[in-house]
């Protein structure tokens, strides 16, 4: 899985940042999608890589960054 996490301007309040969400998840199969207008970002869980360029397409966006996501249970702390 991947955490792809990707600065965005001009989000101004909520609405703006369910445009976004909506817009990501239309756009590519993702596990979860959130928008912080406060922090200038978005963050997605996919299992699949998202090209950065189809991901620009969708939303304006400035630098793009990934990472590998690992998913942590309840006990997650123990390993």
């Amino acid at each position: 899985m991947f955490k792809i996490t990707v600065d965005v301007d001009g989000m101004q309040c909520g609405m703006c940042e369910n445009h976004v969400n909506e817009a990501v998840r239309g756009a590519f199969p993702v596990k979860k999608v959130s928008s912080s207008h406060s922090k200038k970002q978005t963050v997605i869980i996919t299992e699949q890589d998202i090209d950065e360029q189809e991901l620009k397409a969708v939303i304006e966006s400035g630098a793009v960054r990934k990472e590998p996501y690992e998913k942590k249970g309840l006990f997650g702390f123990l390993k």
